[in-house]
């Protein structure tokens, strides 16, 4: 008897086994720090217990970013520039920075005002591609010693 696979549990395994080894690389203490450095002057609603489930949302959007760097810097080996590979997920990374910045408004505790509403979005921006960007490098870094 044999087995047979489809094609889609075949490029999902495949998706699996790179993701795990993307995220071999990153460490919470790195997203930590990332989150403090990119959103720590923002108050979180709820004190200390909703701080820390702030943060764990904003691991979640990190990682998603990195994973979807690391995905596509295959184009990016091949010989495309990273503002072409960038727009081919333009749509990917909007939303993760729009999920990101209405939890923000959402949670945080500072008054509306259009300034600051502002600073919020463009500080989720810089997050997310920032994450973006560290999936990317090295996405390419494992192709280039082929570690893929």
């Amino acid at each position: 008897m044999n087995v047979i696979t489809t094609f889609n549990t075949k490029r999902r395994e495949k998706q699996i086994k790179t993701e795990r080894k993307l995220l071999k690389e990153i460490s919470i203490k790195m997203l930590q720090e990332s989150v403090r450095k990119h959103f720590g002057y923002i108050k979180i609603q709820g004190g200390v217990f909703m701080q820390q489930g702030f943060d764990e949302a904003c691991f979640d959007v990190a990682i998603e970013a990195y994973l979807l760097g690391g995905k596509v810097s295959k184009f990016g080996y091949s010989g495309e520039d990273i503002e072409s590979v960038k727009k081919r997920c333009r749509e990917e990374l909007k939303h993760f920075i729009d999920t990101l910045y209405n939890f923000w408004l959402y949670w945080s505790e500072m008054g509306i005002s259009n300034q600051v509403d502002e600073s919020i979005y463009y500080s989720c921006e810089h997050f997310v591609e920032t994450w973006w960007s560290e999936g990317y490098e090295k996405g390419i870094k494992r192709l280039k010693l082929r570690l893929h």
